[in-house]
């Protein structure tokens, strides 16, 4: 009996050590896939968060412990120790945290400076995106680089190349004396302004929980069950509308770097823990066998 108890421990050592190996697999995928896009414009790093089963107490087995009362009886067997038991992959969301802005002049380029989406135009939807890297199309629409049309509130935006600025609200407006100069906007005299056309307003939204928004790629993001329905924001409640500047990824290579080890030290040591169960295993089978 004392033989058959000592191997369900180390059978149990084997699936807590397992559990480990799994936990510590979601935290290399996802920084994995996080070094993978640090370049990517826009892009929004992983993180894999994993919690412990409860723990065990473990009592002295060969004391009694057992006081008996005029209303029963109590354990008092000494406890000597906890025993865990194991991990199990809790969540794995996305950090919506403020990357850091890049000039790049391109009229066509945008960021935000602080929570929300803007909205482009897919085959199965609309999607929302933190990357604002877009291009002219051929049919002179503010397009991402897979030829998805920006959204504004009136819908698809259409544009020439060097007669509009976007403000920092978002509003697009038209001026064939812009030349690509965003701050002709506010330097312009009466007659100037009287040219000058409001055009439409960028479409802009936020989610109630944007962590558990789906990535689709590119930088575009799925709404969820657990993210909510995209709400529109209005112009004195929207994100600061950089025009110009495109967000980076809010990804440390060196953080990422570390993690990466630390994680392949843990799988390592939970891998050590099953071949050292394994092998003690092996052994208290041989020797019972042999005793017998």
């Amino acid at each position: 009996m004392k033989g058959g108890a000592d191997t369900k421990t180390m059978e149990r050592g084997l699936y807590i050590s397992a559990s480990g190996m799994n936990a510590q697999q979601w935290r290399l995928d996802a920084v994995s896939n996080n070094l993978a896009n640090v370049d990517q414009t826009g892009y929004k790093r992983d993180e894999a968060v994993h919690k412990a089963f409860p723990e065990m107490l473990m009592r002295r087995q060969n004391d009694d412990g057992v006081y008996k009362l005029p209303f029963g009886s109590i354990d008092t067997s000494p406890v000597v120790g906890k025993l865990g038991m194991g991990v199990e992959q809790n969540e794995f969301f996305t950090v919506q945290t403020q990357g850091a802005l890049k000039e790049t002049t391109s009229p066509f380029d945008m960021a935000l400076e602080d929570k929300g989406f803007l909205v482009v135009d897919t085959p199965d939807g609309e999607r929302y995106t933190r990357n604002g890297s877009f291009v002219l199309g051929k049919e002179g629409y503010i397009e991402t680089k897979d030829g998805f049309p920006l959204l504004g509130e009136k819908g698809p935006i259409q544009v020439k190349a060097n007669n509009f600025i976007i403000d920092s609200r978002g509003q697009v407006w038209i001026n064939e004396e812009f030349a690509n100069d965003p701050s002709r906007l506010v330097s312009m005299d009466e007659n100037q302004w009287k040219k000058t056309t409001l055009l439409d307003t960028l479409k802009v939204v936020n989610f109630e929980q944007p962590r558990y928004l789906a990535k689709q790629g590119n930088s575009q993001y799925k709404e969820t069950e657990n993210s909510g329905k995209a709400t529109d924001l209005a112009l004195n409640s929207r994100p600061k509308i950089r025009q110009g500047f495109v967000e980076a990824a809010n990804v440390n290579p060196v953080t990422e770097m570390v993690q990466m080890i630390e994680i392949n030290r843990a799988y390592e040591n939970n891998q050590k823990m099953i071949q050292t169960h394994d092998s003690l295993m092996g052994k208290l089978i041989n020797e019972a066998a042999a005793f017998r």
